[in-house]
C-alpha cells in the first residue's frame, strides 16, 4: 500500500467516524514586510476573543516570526514531531490571550523538500489539530516559493496582505499570477480576500485593492474579494517592538479596532455557504497530491 492510498484510507476513516473539522484560513503576501504574520496573530486573538479556539501554524519554516512577536519561546516545534517523535499536543505552544501556536523550526527547508513518508507522517499528526480548534490560520512565508505556492493551492480559504507600496502591490500581483497558473489550483473552490495594511484612509485601503483587482480581473480573470484595512498605526509598531499583539497591548488603538471588524466579517461568514471547512487531513492531503 503507498502513501496515497494510505491517506486517502485516513481521510475515509474520519469521513465513516464524522467530527467537527476545522475553519483553515492561510494568510499570504507577496513580499516581506508588510505585516502578514502581525495580521494572522491578531486575527487569532480577536478569534479567540469570541470565543474561538485558535492555533497558528507558522509556516515560514526557517524563521520565527510568529514566536517572537508572541514572546514566547517554544519548547518544542513542528521539526521536533518528524525527527523526535513527539505528538502534535507536544509542539503546541500556548501564547498570550490562549492561542496556541506551531512553531515550523529551523530544521525543516520547506514541507515540498520532505519525503512522501515524511508528510504522511505530519498529516497524521496534524490532523488531530480539528479536535483542538475551530479556527487554525496558516502564517506562509513571503514570496513565491514553491512551499507558498503548496499551502496556497491546498487552502481554500486565502488572506492577501498588502501595503500602498508600487512595489506590494506588484508582488501581491505576481503572486496571484502564480498561483491562478498552478496546475492543481482549483478557482471554483477558493475565496481569496485581500486586507490593504498600513493605509492612510480607509479610501486609501479601497483604492489599493481596485488597483489590484483591475489588473488581476483583465488578465488572470480570477475573483478577488476586499476584506477590509489595517491603518498605519504607531501603537501597533509599539506593541510589535514590546512583542505583543496589538489587541492585547492597547485594544483601543485604531489597528486593533480594524482587526476587530476585520475578524467580525470573518466570523460572520462562519455559519454560511461561503466557508467550507476542510480539516487538516483534507488540507495537507493537497500538497501530498503534488509530491512525486
Amino acid at each position: 500500500m503507498d502513501q496515497a492510498e494510505k491517506l486517502r484510507n485516513i481521510i475515509k476513516a474520519n469521513q465513516a467516524n464524522p467530527r467537527p473539522l476545522a475553519r483553515v484560513i492561510t494568510v499570504t503576501s507577496g513580499k516581506g514586510g508588510v505585516g502578514k504574520s502581525n495580521t494572522a496573530i491578531n486575527l487569532a486573538i480577536q478569534f479567540k476573543k469570541m470565543g474561538q479556539r485558535v492555533i497558528i501554524l507558522d509556516a515560514d519554516f526557517g524563521l520565527a516570526n510568529i514566536e517572537i512577536m508572541f514572546g514566547t519561546v517554544p519548547k518544542h516545534n513542528l521539526s521536533d514531531l518528524i525527527y523526535q517523535g513527539k505528538n502534535i499536543k507536544d509542539v503546541i505552544t500556548w501564547g498570550p490571550g490562549g492561542v496556541g501556536f506551531i512553531s515550523g523550526g529551523s530544521g525543516i527547508a520547506g514541507l515540498s523538500n520532505l519525503s512522501r513518508d515524511y508528510l504522511l507522517y505530519i498529516i497524521q499528526n496534524l490532523a488531530e489539530l480539528d479536535s483542538l480548534a475551530d479556527v487554525i490560520i496558516i502564517d506562509t512565508g513571503a514570496g513565491i516559493s514553491d512551499a507558498v505556492l503548496e499551502f496556497l493551492v491546498a487552502s481554500g480559504e486565502i488572506l492577501l496582505v498588502t501595503t500602498p507600496e508600487p512595489t506590494s502591490i506588484t508582488d501581491a500581483y505576481s503572486l496571484l499570477k502564480s498561483l491562478s497558473g498552478h496546475k492543481r489550483f482549483l478557482v471554483e473552490s477558493t475565496q481569496i480576500k485581500v486586507i490593504a495594511n498600513r493605509v492612510g484612509t480607509n479610501e486609501e485601503g479601497m483604492d489599493l485593492f481596485e488597483k489590484l483587482n483591475t489588473v488581476v480581473t483583465r488578465y488572470l480573470k480570477l475573483p478577488i474579494e476586499y476584506l477590509g484595512s489595517v491603518p498605519q498605526d504607531v501603537q501597533l509598531s509599539k506593541a510589535v517592538m514590546q512583542q505583543k499583539p496589538v489587541c492585547l497591548a492597547n485594544p483601543s488603538a485604531k489597528s486593533a479596532k480594524a482587526f476587530v471588524e476585520i475578524a467580525g466579517l470573518l466570523m460572520n461568514e462562519a455559519g454560511s455557504d461561503k466557508v467550507q471547512k476542510r480539516g487538516m487531513a483534507a488540507f495537507f492531503s493537497h500538497i501530498l497530491s503534488g509530491k512525486k
